[in-house]
């Protein structure tokens, strides 16, 4: 964990690097120390049908959802979300500061008892950086 969804309005396509912006934030999430590297995935969401606010066709959102494993403490969670949208916000300030745009970020905890997943991701990436490459 945690699987990062990050959710947009598809007018963002013509204004921010999103492959770029999907980077930044998988490697800020890694950079908390928080989560380990074979737990995160993140993904994008367009939305092509929405309305924000006035309904004008410049408006623009991102919303991301840190969905994390259940137990971790409350200053954990604040910490892990805080340098998560500090990133999301650094990287989209050029189209904020010239277009409307609402961020926002939240914090799910999946609950372990309806909560199933198999996957061998952590074996590998500990082979690669036992192999160098």
């Amino acid at each position: 964990m945690p699987h990062v969804l990050i959710e947009h309005s598809s007018n963002l396509s013509n204004r921010v690097d999103l492959d770029g912006l999907s980077g930044a934030i998988h490697q800020s999430a890694l950079n908390t120390g928080i989560f380990p590297e074979g737990g995160i995935r993140t993904r994008r969401i367009p939305r092509e049908n929405y309305m924000i606010a006035d309904g004008h066709a410049d408006n623009a959102f991102i919303h991301l959802i840190l969905r994390i494993g259940s137990g971790r403490d409350i200053e954990t969670r604040q910490r892990a979300a805080s340098a998560v949208f500090e990133t999301l916000c650094d990287f989209l300030a050029a189209d904020m500061s010239e277009h409307p745009l609402g961020i926002s970020l939240e914090v799910q905890e999946i609950v372990p008892e309806t909560s199933y997943k198999l996957n061998n991701l952590h074996d590998y990436v500990k082979q690669r950086r036992g192999s160098g490459s």
